[in-house]
């Protein structure tokens, strides 16, 4: 089955993408407004969740701050009501997803699905169209760097690359989704463009990345770390032009200790499941938000927006490419900081600031006394597709003891906490650790990180330490 892709939506929407960079602030708002009276319009014919949402207001820009947020929780509980296709089920769509066979591959022949993480709390279905599609190439592919324009208007999709993914690859998240997608689309090419999984011992994961030789480096900030630690002892050997990074916060010490010992230059990015490219790194190093597909509304506590300059209590997104699956006005739990201030670069875009999931690397104790780092989205990873837990938090309580909370009681939780207890014990066995304790908080409620969602992942101490030698 054909992947899905449509040549002529990505020419006229990469046109789009390129005329907009050089706009004027008024004209950028002018097609953000269009765009979202096309998507209310959408919304209120094919989805009756968001029928009820927009009862009684017009179908322009003006309506946008009286619409009532919603949350992945809402929506998921009324999926059926919420999309606009009646042939997309909850249930069917979670037997796709559970098929590991069918990542990458069209559903129902014409759309692109993938699940997110639980770092919500709450996991979820995203199914994507032809359109949708194409907006998210063209805005990778066209705005990841602005000082290889050229090269990335001949080569979109940095098919001259050696491209190596990092991550993981045993679900339909969607890096891994839109990977397999590309490869499919490029079976020619397939060979440059290779997936490899966090959940493998960091030995093994050396050694394929060695064989590879990749140029770019696709990978989350947290796993980058381990592998300049692992290039600082001469174990990883590669040398990629560039490290992609997006998925968790990205740390300026970790930044300059990943561009030390890989010798190469990151490019951070910042999307989610809702919409996969939601901002780009310039090289002036600011990060400017794709505001002619997507809108961020940044509020605080009480869901009133907050003013420019001053970081928000979480954000609301609109996802103007998406009719198939609206998303309007859905609470991320992120925090930003939207700037009004024009940036160097000269893109007329908004330049904002993100704080978003912010877990640890574990070091638990190793043969031999050695550390082995576990990586905090293997750990979710297991946890959610081995034990079927997804509302939780790990804190490690020193390296051979970890505890894992839940906010529930009762047998369920017992037997969940049972489960969670032996997937860990035996991930880190692969990983090459001593055997650990696990131990079980039932009943206690999740704390929330820096960044208003729930920290999952929490080291014995999160300080990154510089050492004579690099990393310690």
């Amino acid at each position: 089955m054909r992947p899905v892709f449509d040549p002529y939506l990505l020419t006229r929407i990469s046109a789009e993408v390129l005329a907009l960079n050089q706009a004027r602030p008024e004209e950028l708002l002018r097609c953000q407004q269009q765009r979202l009276a096309q998507l209310l319009a959408a919304a209120r014919a094919g989805s009756a969740f968001y029928r009820e949402r927009l009862s009684g207001l017009p179908d322009d820009a003006s309506a946008l701050p009286r619409i009532a947020a919603t949350t992945r929780s809402e929506l998921s509980a009324r999926f059926s009501d919420w999309v606009c296709d009646p042939r997309l089920e909850w249930e069917e769509l979670q037997a796709f997803t559970a098929d590991a066979a069918r990542i990458g591959q069209p559903y129902l022949g014409q759309y692109v699905v993938w699940e997110s993480s639980g770092s919500s709390g709450v996991p979820g279905i995203f199914v994507q169209n032809a359109r949708a599609m194409a907006v998210y190439d063209a805005l990778e592919a066209l705005r990841r760097s602005d000082d290889s324009a050229l090269r990335r208007w001949f080569d979109p999709w940095c098919l001259s690359e050696r491209l190596a993914f990092v991550g993981a690859t045993s679900g339909h998240f969607a890096s891994f989704v839109t990977l397999q997608r590309l490869r499919e689309l490029q079976p020619w090419l397939a060979g440059a463009l290779e997936s490899f999984s966090i959940l493998q011992p960091i030995e093994a994961l050396v050694a394929q990345l060695n064989a590879f030789s990749p140029t770019v480096l696709v990978t989350y900030p947290t796993a980058a770390l381990v592998l300049a630690e692992q290039a600082a002892k001469g174990c990883l050997r590669v040398q990629p032009r560039e490290l992609w990074s997006g998925g968790e916060t990205l740390g300026l010490a970790v930044r300059r200790l990943i561009e030390q010992h890989l010798r190469c230059r990151v490019r951070n990015n910042y999307g989610a499941s809702e919409f996969l490219a939601m901002g780009w790194e310039c090289a002036a190093g600011q990060m400017h938000l794709n505001a002619d597909w997507v809108l961020l509304e940044p509020v605080d506590e009480r869901g009133r927006p907050v003013p420019a300059g001053q970081p928000s209590h979480s954000v609301l997104l609109t996802n103007l490419a998406n009719w198939v699956q609206p998303l309007i006005r859905c609470d991320l739990g992120d925090q930003i900081t939207l700037h009004e201030q024009p940036c160097a670069c000269g893109s007329p875009l908004p330049v904002f600031e993100v704080q978003g999931r912010s877990d640890d690397i574990l070091r638990v104790r190793g043969h031999g006394g050695v550390a082995v780092a576990l990586l905090p989205l293997a750990l979710t990873t297991v946890l959610e597709d081995d034990a079927g837990v997804f509302d939780f938090q790990l804190r490690q309580q020193n390296q051979t003891t970890l505890v894992l909370r839940l906010p529930q009681t009762g047998a369920w939780a017992q037997h969940a906490l049972e489960r969670g207890r032996q997937v860990l014990q035996g991930f880190a066995l692969r990983q090459g650790a001593l055997p650990i304790d696990v131990l079980g908080e039932l009943g206690q409620a999740i704390p929330l990180g820096r960044s208003g969602k729930v920290t999952r992942i929490v080291a014995q101490s999160s300080t990154v330490v510089v050492g004579a030698n690099g990393l310690a």
